[in-house]
């Protein structure tokens, strides 16, 4: 009789192993669906990313605005006839200021 059952509980375990270790087992699932999930995080970030250059894209091809705003901003360009005024913080003005004068 303990034969039996003995033989019966390694069936059992023999049976078991596929199940959670095996090549498609629930632990190898659990990994899996951990990946998809990374991933599709991934893929939604690149998706916004793509969304926002293809609207610079367009952006650059039909209009002139964008073309003229990164010449600004990247460049520091200017229209003629336009005048180009750079505020320093106060912090730095009146230190220089102070210098200057303690020469």
């Amino acid at each position: 009789m303990r034969i039996v059952i003995y033989s019966m509980l390694v069936l059992l375990i023999a049976i078991q192993y596929p199940l959670w270790l095996g090549k498609g087992g629930w632990i190898k699932v659990y990994e899996m669906e951990k990946q998809v999930e990374l991933q599709e995080a991934k893929n939604s970030l690149l998706a916004l990313r793509n969304a926002k250059l293809s609207g610079d894209v367009k952006d650059l091809k039909d209009g002139t605005r964008a073309i003229e705003e990164r010449a600004r901003v990247e460049h520091g360009l200017i229209k003629e006839g336009e005048f180009f005024v750079q505020i320093l913080p106060a912090d730095k003005s009146s230190a220089s200021t102070k210098e200057e004068g303690a020469k």
